[in-house]
């Protein structure tokens, strides 16, 4: 599979697949696209690096190694079509929809959805909708809120350590070849 960012290839073990990051940037959904001298392997070092450490921190994930410089090997999984943000900031798109001030603190990590849908422009959703697209049960989108908020006091815990201030991130999850989300 070739995507925006990354190329996708089978590998000889049943569930493994390896990932290579390319030197590209996008945006607009890949309506934009430029390439990057380096951007592939900074990709791969950095998202090794937190996956790494996620792992370390015991929350379960699809990275299973670095390969080279611009590959690493990962678990396959059954994408579940949604993107999950976590707002620890104000910023971007939130600020222009609520008419929140530019950085501005907020209260508590803000957790909104996203269907991962290119032909829609992955519009902004809400738990009904997710329920009524049957992408995921009650359970499990309380489940995904669960592990955001896990993951995002792990993000802080590390991005501390590098005097980076975690704004906001996106997620997204799948299930491996038991079920499990991951």
């Amino acid at each position: 599979y070739q995507g925006k960012a990354k190329n996708v290839h089978s590998t000889d073990v049943k569930g493994e697949l390896r990932l290579e990051y390319l030197d590209q940037a996008t945006a607009l959904n890949g309506k934009k696209k430029d390439q990057v001298i380096g951007k592939g392997s900074l990709n791969n070092q950095i998202t090794s690096l937190i996956f790494s450490f996620l792992t370390e921190k015991g929350i379960k994930n699809h990275w299973v190694k670095e390969l080279s410089a611009h590959e690493q090997l990962v678990k396959s999984v059954e994408i579940i079509p949604l993107e999950v943000v976590l707002r620890n900031i104000a910023t971007g798109s939130f600020t222009k929809r609520l008419g929140v001030e530019e950085g501005t603190v907020l209260p508590f990590p803000i957790i909104e959805f996203y269907y991962k849908e290119d032909e829609l422009d992955d519009p902004f959703i809400n738990e009904d909708h997710i329920q009524f697209l049957e992408i995921a049960t009650v359970e499990e989108v309380q489940f995904l809120k669960e592990q955001t908020l896990m993951i995002n006091q792990a993000l802080k815990e590390l991005y501390e350590t590098m005097n980076i201030t975690l704004v906001d991130f996106k997620l997204e999850f799948g299930k491996d070849e038991e079920g499990n989300i991951i």
